[in-house]
C-alpha cells in the first residue's frame, strides 16, 4: 500500500522536477485501477455528466450527483490526491452557497481538495474558500461550464492579449489562495510562461509539455468516449473496440446456445441430477 499523496507531496514533485501524474476519475473500478497505476491526483469531473450520463455537456450535473462519484472513487483511491469538482452554478451563486458545496466534498467524500473555473471573476470565492480552510484547484482557459459564453469547446490564449488575460487570471488565483492550478486548451508558450512563474503546481490538459504535470480525461484516453477526441488527446487504449466485439461475441453465444456451457453450470450430487429429473418426468 502506497503514502497519502497531499499538497507537500506535489509540492515536493515540483521542488524535484517529478512530473505530476492526474486523471479524472468516476466511479470504484476506475478509482481502484488509477490507485493501482499509482496516479497522483484524481478528478472527480463533472466532465461524468458527458462521459458517463450522456449529457451534451456539463451543466446539467448537480451537487449530489458529484458527491455520490466522489464517495466512490475515495472508496477505491484512499491515497490518492482527490479533487472534487464543482458543478455548474454550486459556487457562482452565493459566497455562502460556494462554501456549503465545496465543505460537503470535504467533509462527505474526504476530498483534498476542490475545483472551480474561472480566474479573476471568481478570486472572491477562491479567498472565502481558503479562509474556510477549503483547499481551491483553480482552473482557466478552456472552461467547459462556459461555453455558452466561448461559444462552444475552442482553445484560448491563441493572441497576445488573450494570453495576457490567462496569465493575469492565473496569478490572480495563486494569490488568492488557490493550492494548484489546472490549465485546459492552450498554447505551450503559454503554458510555459504561467508555470515558470507560479509558485504552487501547475497541471496542465492540453497546455503543453512545460507544465509541472498532465491531465486526461480517462474516458478519451482509453478510447472510452465516441462522442468527439479533443486535439489534446493521446488514447492509450480503444476500449469500445474490446467492449464491443465482447458484446458481440456474447450475443452470438446465447442466440446460439453454446452459452452456458457444462463448466458454467453449477453441479448436484452424483446421481441426484438424474433422480430430480427423472421425479418430474424430464429423464
Amino acid at each position: 500500500m502506497g503514502s497519502k499523496v497531499t499538497i507537500a507531496t506535489l509540492r515536493e514533485k515540483v521542488a524535484k522536477g517529478e512530473k505530476i501524474t492526474m486523471l479524472t476519475g468516476y466511479d470504484y473500478p476506475l478509482g481502484l485501477a488509477e490507485e493501482k497505476a499509482g496516479v497522483d491526483i484524481i478528478l472527480v469531473g463533472d466532465s461524468l455528466g458527458m462521459t458517463v450520463l450522456g449529457y451534451d455537456s456539463t451543466l446539467p450535473v448537480r451537487m449530489d450527483t458529484m458527491i455520490d462519484h466522489a464517495q466512490a472513487v475515495r472508496r477505491a483511491a484512499p491515497n490518492a490526491y482527490l479533487v472534487g469538482d464543482m458543478p455548474y452554478l454550486s459556487y457562482q451563486v452565493s459566497i455562502e452557497q460556494a462554501i456549503a458545496n465545496a465543505g460537503r466534498f470535504m467533509k462527505e467524500a474526504a476530498c483534498d481538495a476542490v475545483k472551480l473555473e474561472g480566474g479573476r471573476n471568481v478570486v472572491d470565492v477562491v479567498k472565502a474558500l481558503t479562509k474556510a480552510t477549503i483547499p481551491v484547484m483553480g482552473h482557466i482557459g478552456l472552461t467547459p461550464q462556459s461555453i455558452a459564453m466561448l461559444g462552444g469547446f475552442k482553445s484560448q490564449g491563441r493572441n497576445l492579449e488573450a494570453a495576457e488575460n490567462l496569465i493575469n487570471d492565473a496569478k490572480a488565483l495563486e494569490e488568492a489562495g488557490a493550492v494548484a492550478l489546472l490549465l485546459e486548451a492552450m498554447p505551450p508558450e503559454v503554458g510555459k510562461i504561467i508555470t515558470q512563474r507560479a509558485g504552487i503546481p501547475v497541471i496542465g490538459i492540453g497546455a503543453g509539455p512545460y507544465t509541472h504535470g498532465q491531465l486526461l480525461i480517462v474516458h478519451d484516453m482509453l478510447g472510452f468516449f465516441d462522442a468527439f477526441t479533443p486535439k489534446f488527446v493521446k488514447k492509450y487504449a480503444n476500449l469500445n473496440e474490446i467492449i464491443a466485439k465482447a458484446l458481440s461475441e456474447y450475443v452470438a453465444d446465447v442466440k446460439s446456445g453454446s452459452f452456458p456451457a457444462s463448466e458454467h453450470c453449477y453441479k448436484m450430487q452424483p446421481g441426484e441430477a438424474e433422480a430430480l429429473l427423472k421425479k418430474y418426468g424430464l429423464e
